[in-house]
């Protein structure tokens, strides 16, 4: 096993191991993917103050989200298909995720479904929610998220559509995957990670088979989800969800200060500043950067968290000083859960924690609570001058 050191490390092992069409599913944006690039790139435009004689013991990392405390102020984000990326993806990220004192959020897209987390975990859970055409499956998904007692909703807003993603047309994204003479060369290459999946029984979307109607099978479910995205999901009928939800909401998806205002009178406890990893619009500003105009606009009404380019704990610090409550880690995770299982998320998360104490000491600070703009050196133009 080769030294760990950092989340890229994790990167090349989860592409070693996983079949191809999963692992460009995670690694990729929309269209030309330049803002899947500068959603990392914009992070690299920020630096440090370095203060020094400062008492740096006593040291934490601990913040809380929502009203509750964790060991570091970072969720797992949910991601689609994570089943795929290593089996019964879902369930090994949350034992990880409740190990270390972090939030887990699963996805609607899941390959592992709702009960699967419950039965394997103790720890409460977020649940993510995409909008569907199909009302009685909505309201089903969410009477199930209360069963299995999630703590909070978040609801995505910004794929009402789906942004073209080249490669996983190229790919034939499937799952699972299709076993044309293309990816059986591919999947025998991939050995350890096809025994893995042999012994498991969870290899489709199982939050939405059996539950939606008229899927039943792999088939009914590509015709189904190809329709089921709604285009006309709006403010009013976020708000409805909020009530039929009764508890916590978290929108995500926000990337306009407009849209952030707006979520505010929706009653949102929280939005997430996010552009869906570059997946969506390309073309669109990075999260870092949008950011400040979102907590001007916002900041201290309701909890603002962000996600979209976090790959170490320096881009976490960095989020925080910016403005931020809190950030969400999609990619960073799932190399490690790709590359390693459980234990590779365990070691991402491990490896952002010592990332974000050791910067957080070289800027003079002790306790997460305490940052804040002043150990940054932000570029004059760095939110632009766009007319």
């Amino acid at each position: 096993m080769p030294i760990i050191t950092n989340i890229d490390d994790l990167k090349r092992l989860h592409k070693r191991r996983a079949p191809k069409m999963f692992f460009d599913y995670a690694e990729s944006g929309s269209w030309t993917e330049q803002t899947f690039r500068e959603n990392t790139s914009d992070f690299d435009k920020i630096r440090f103050r370095q203060r020094v004689a400062v008492d740096m013991t006593n040291r934490t990392t601990k913040g809380s989200l929502l009203g509750t405390d964790y060991e570091m102020p970072v969720a797992l984000a949910p991601v689609g298909l994570t089943g795929m990326q290593n089996a019964d993806g879902e369930i090994k990220a949350a034992r990880a995720a409740e190990k270390f004192g972090v939030p887990y959020c699963l996805s609607t897209m899941s390959i592992c479904s709702i009960e699967d987390i419950r039965q394997n975990t103790s720890a409460p859970f977020w649940f993510q929610l995409y909008v569907m055409r199909d009302e009685d499956f909505v309201d089903n998904i969410i009477q199930r998220a209360k069963n299995a007692g999630c703590s909070a909703l978040v609801i995505t807003v910004d794929l009402q559509i789906l942004g073209q993603r080249h490669k996983d047309l190229k790919n034939g994204l499937t799952a699972p995957p299709k076993l044309t003479p293309k990816t059986l060369l591919n999947l025998s290459t991939k050995w350890s990670w096809g025994l893995e999946m042999l012994g498991t029984h969870r290899r489709t979307f199982r939050n939405i088979v059996g539950h939606a109607k008229s899927v039943e099978n792999m088939s009914s479910l590509h015709s189904w989800t190809a329709e089921q995205f709604d285009p006309a999901l709006n403010w009013e009928t976020i708000a409805k969800l909020k009530e039929n939800w009764g508890g916590k909401v978290i929108i995500k998806g926000i990337l306009d200060p407009e849209d952030a205002k707006e979520a505010v009178k929706a009653g949102a406890d929280a939005i997430i500043v996010s552009n869906h990893g570059g997946r969506q619009l390309d073309g669109a500003l990075s999260s870092i950067r949008m950011l400040p105009k979102i907590v001007e606009a916002v900041g201290g009404q309701i909890e603002i968290h962000l996600d979209s380019g976090i790959r170490s704990g320096q881009d976490v610090l960095k989020a925080l000083a910016m403005g931020a409550d809190g950030v969400m880690i999609g990619r960073a995770y799932i190399y490690g859960l790709g590359a390693m299982g459980e234990k590779g998320v365990t070691t991402a998360l491990d490896i952002i924690q010592k990332e974000l104490d050791t910067t957080m000491a070289l800027c003079g600070k002790r306790n997460i609570s305490d940052i804040d703009r002043d150990i940054l050196l932000v570029p004059e133009d760095f939110e632009g001058r766009w007319t």
